[in-house]
């Protein structure tokens, strides 16, 4: 019986992978259903990137902070 060779992907299927990634680092950091379900009003469905946006700002400034206080982990006390 002849070997099989074995097959190698071609570099567009990894470079796909990558972009893949890149892709989902941007999502969004919220959760529209755990949004819902925390609150009891309707909510707009432009409301959840404006509260991605603040979320993000939020991270941003609380990591700008450790940082001037020389650490690498974020605290309770960077928000």
């Amino acid at each position: 019986m002849a070997k099989k060779k074995a097959t190698r992907k071609p570099a567009a299927a990894k470079a796909g992978k990558k972009a893949a990634k890149k892709v989902a680092a941007g999502d969004m950091l919220i959760s529209k259903s755990r949004t819902k379900g925390s609150v009891s009003c309707n909510i707009a469905g432009d409301f959840y990137a404006a509260f991605d946006a603040a979320a993000r700002n939020l991270l941003k400034q609380a990591e700008a902070r450790a940082e001037a206080n020389g650490r690498r982990t974020l605290r309770p006390q960077d928000l």
